[in-house]
């Protein structure tokens, strides 16, 4: 049987994900947005590409959930983007009401699948998905170290002059300003970046890296991020459906790790098939670990606000 992965939300973000699903031949691709039409027109369209690229699956798009029925995995854009000016948390309230009735639709046609979210604030909103979809913390998760991880990895790329195939970059805590980009566990074919960089380059590259989402809001004016996301989106759940072992920077609820508990935070994991298969703890210097420490305590106070607010509309 074809594996079916749902990508509720057809706008940019969405949109992209299916795309790249489709690209790398996953599997079946639903896509799903409440506007009419919408869906079913940018569904049309990626399949017509399919004789192109080559591969067997398809994308249809959907106004309800039936067609997401016995889904593998979902992708979860659905929700408001950034204005300028706006902080990811701004959007908290607002996303908190489209994520909660999302989740319980998914969980009520897909309770088996493995939920990636994608929406903002990415913690918090990781946090409500865990919190309402009731399955263990290895199949529901966050996309947002990989998209920090890989505008690290960018902006060194850019500063070097270098191939972005050889670089590997790490970014570690929430999804925000209070991200923590390891310098040292940054690198260049090999090569540690701190023996290429400069100091003070470096910590320019860490700040626009912190600022890198704003940056595109600020530019585009009228909407945030969508191809990094997206791919990155994409990317997770071909890791988990294909059983790739892929280490990636996830949002994932800690249970000690690190020396952090109940929390959503961004750590490197193993993806396969049977979700976040592990947590890979890293040595961190006193430095890190403090920043890292002070990113779950930002996400624990956000987390504080979700329960309330489910608690407010009886969901939990």
């Amino acid at each position: 049987m074809a594996r079916k992965i749902a990508v509720i939300g057809a706008g940019h973000v969405g949109s992209e994900a299916a795309r790249e699903l489709i690209a790398r031949d996953v599997g079946e691709v639903v896509l799903v947005d409440i506007v009419e039409g919408m869906p079913q027109g940018k569904a049309l369209d990626m399949s017509q590409a399919r004789p192109i690229l080559g591969g067997s699956f398809f994308a249809v798009g959907a106004n309800d959930y039936d067609m997401v029925k016995g889904a593998d995995a979902v992708i979860i854009t659905a929700g408001v983007a950034r204005k300028p000016g706006m902080s990811r948390e701004d959007l908290l309230k607002t996303n908190l009401k489209i994520i909660s009735s999302v989740v319980r639709e998914v969980k009520r046609v897909a309770p088996e699948a493995f939920l990636v979210m994608v929406t903002n604030p990415l913690d918090a909103m990781v946090y409500t998905a865990y919190r309402l979809f009731g399955a263990p913390r290895e199949r529901v998760m966050g996309m947002a170290g990989m998209l920090d991880s890989t505008r690290f990895a960018t902006f060194i790329a850019m500063e070097l002059g270098v191939s972005p195939a050889d670089v590997r970059a790490l970014v570690l805590g929430t999804h925000g300003d209070l991200m923590v980009p390891v310098m040292r566990y940054a690198s260049v074919a090999g090569i540690p970046v701190t023996e290429l960089i400069p100091r003070e380059r470096l910590e320019a590259i860490v700040e626009r890296t912190r600022k890198g989402g704003g940056e595109i809001v600020k530019l585009l004016k009228t909407g945030s991020a969508y191809f990094a996301p997206g791919t990155a989106a994409a990317l997770m759940v071909d890791a988990i459906l294909n059983d790739k072992k892929r280490v990636v920077p996830t949002s994932v609820y800690l249970q000690g790790e690190y020396g952090i508990s109940d929390v959503f935070v961004g750590v490197p994991v193993v993806l396969g098939a049977r979700g976040v298969e592990r947590v890979l703890e890293l040595p961190l210097a006193e430095d890190e670990m403090a920043a890292l420490r002070a990113s779950a305590e930002h996400v624990k106070a956000l987390q504080k606000e979700v329960d309330a607010f489910l608690s407010a509309e009886g969901l939990i």
